[in-house]
């Protein structure tokens, strides 16, 4: 059998836990196996072992035999741990047969006489690494063709399968949806999901109502005759005609000006549209797909959102839990991830490990899935895995010497801090700030204005 390659190790983020009693023999394996696994565990004894296993998952287990206390073999909790099952290599330094068939029967993957070789060992722990890697690619492939056999959105948790099901229930219907979630939870996904599981035979039109300039957007939806403006030497669509029979999706629709609202509000009312400069109306047959991160609302008391536009849209209302809310879906959803960017980037393939999915667990992902798919494109790129990938992180923060904010601030304040400081930290360059906070550069823009006019 062919070793694995060293080339492709550190990417895969594997883990071992060597057990013996001899300070030598840890130190000599620690060093002897040092390119091959990223974390790189020891102990002197069943007892200590068990407890380091207990707070992180290890792919290998190289345990000598003969302890002090109980004996590698009698280490039940490793060998019967089906959910956390680790490969096993089992050294002695006695040549007794009875001794090497107990310990393959107890689920070794190998067995070592002592004195050995370290090609022996290295041969013997390739050998575990290929059957672990080709064991979660295979998981893996699991995954993913079953989440391309059962639905294009990602996530099996109570909320999500509850989100599917309606989706499923109103997506024949030709009634207005209003999606409501924070940035980055995949707002547009579920309207795509809305429009495929529609039957609707026209194109599906994405508008992101934020990035157009409010002078310019009803001519982008509703299109304009020759002369209707200064510039508009011909005649053009809108984005309504090119959606008819089919969807459009305006996205962050709270950022509509009130007098585009009140033009909408007419579209869904009359079922028609009037292309700016004309005096006919056009008949138009196209489901609408409202959303916003906003609370909606509180916009309508604040006066910045007409009420009855609020109650056209939102006939039915979709509301996607944050990532936070969700944590049992990270997992999919970084299997999902890893292969498609895997491909898009031409990087190799890798499975993360147990402890990298745990720390992917434990974020708390203010930017969602956005947010979850950036990282691991970003340990794609530089080659770390999500814990690496963190522990440098945390290395890093502490190098700051800022440790957070008073608590005597208030939110607007710390809100005010924050956005200054990713926006220095990108030069300047209020669009790459914009992204990484997971709003449109119009609401930064806007941000900015309101605090230069509290400081006048």
């Amino acid at each position: 059998m062919n070793q694995t390659s060293q080339a492709e190790l550190p990417s895969v983020a594997l883990s071992v836990l060597i057990v013996d009693d001899e300070p030598g023999m840890r130190s000599f394996l620690t060093k002897a196996l040092a390119s091959r696994f990223a974390l790189i565990e020891t102990a002197a004894s069943v007892e200590d072992a068990e407890q380091i296993r207990r707070r992180a998952h290890f792919d290998l287990l190289i345990v000598d035999i003969r302890l002090p206390g109980r004996s590698g073999i009698e280490w039940h909790e490793a060998l019967a741990d089906q959910e956390r099952r680790s490969d096993i290599i089992f050294m002695t330094g006695y040549a007794e047969l009875d001794v090497a068939i107990t310990a393959l029967r107890a689920g070794a993957s190998d067995f070592i006489l002592k004195p050995f070789h370290l090609d022996q060992m290295l041969q013997s722990v390739d050998r575990c690494i290929e059957r672990r890697l080709l064991k979660r690619q295979n998981l893996m492939l699991k995954r993913e063709l079953s989440m391309v056999q059962t639905s294009t959105i990602i996530g099996t948790s109570d909320s999500m399968m509850e989100l599917k099901q309606i989706i499923e229930r109103v997506a024949p219907t030709p009634s207005a949806v209003l999606v409501q979630g924070e940035s980055g939870t995949g707002k547009e996904l579920v309207a795509r999901a809305l429009h495929q599981h529609s039957g609707r035979q026209g194109a599906f039109v994405p508008v992101n109502c934020g990035s157009i300039a409010s002078d310019l957007i009803e001519s982008e939806l509703f299109g304009h005759v020759a002369g209707a403006f200064t510039g508009a030497k011909g005649s053009r669509e809108g984005l309504f005609s090119f959606a008819s029979g089919g969807t459009i999706f305006l996205d962050e629709i709270g950022e509509m000006p009130l007098s585009m609202q009140t033009a909408l509000l007419r579209v869904l009312e009359q079922r028609s549209i009037r292309p700016v400069g004309s005096e006919k109306e056009i008949a138009v047959d196209v489901r609408i797909i409202a959303a916003t991160n906003r609370e909606l609302k509180a916009e309508v008391e604040a006066g910045n959102f007409r009420r009855d536009l609020y109650y056209r849209l939102n006939v039915l209302e979709l509301i996607i839990p944050p990532l936070r809310e969700r944590v049992e879906d990270i997992v999919d959803l970084t299997y999902f991830f890893t292969r498609q960017l895997a491909t898009e980037l031409g990087t190799q393939e890798v499975v993360w490990t147990h402890e990298d999915l745990m720390q992917l667990q434990s974020q708390p992902w203010p930017g969602n899935i956005r947010e979850l798919r950036n990282t691991i494109e970003r340990c794609l790129l530089l080659g770390k895995p999500p814990a690496e990938y963190w522990r440098a992180e945390s290395q890093d923060s502490d190098i700051q010497t800022g440790q957070g904010y008073p608590d005597t601030w208030p939110l607007k304040a710390v809100e005010r801090q924050h956005v200054q400081q990713v926006v220095a930290a990108h030069d300047g360059n209020k669009s790459a700030a914009a992204r990484v906070l997971g709003v449109s550069r119009k609401t930064l823009d806007r941000k900015y204005k309101e605090w230069q006019q509290e400081d006048e």
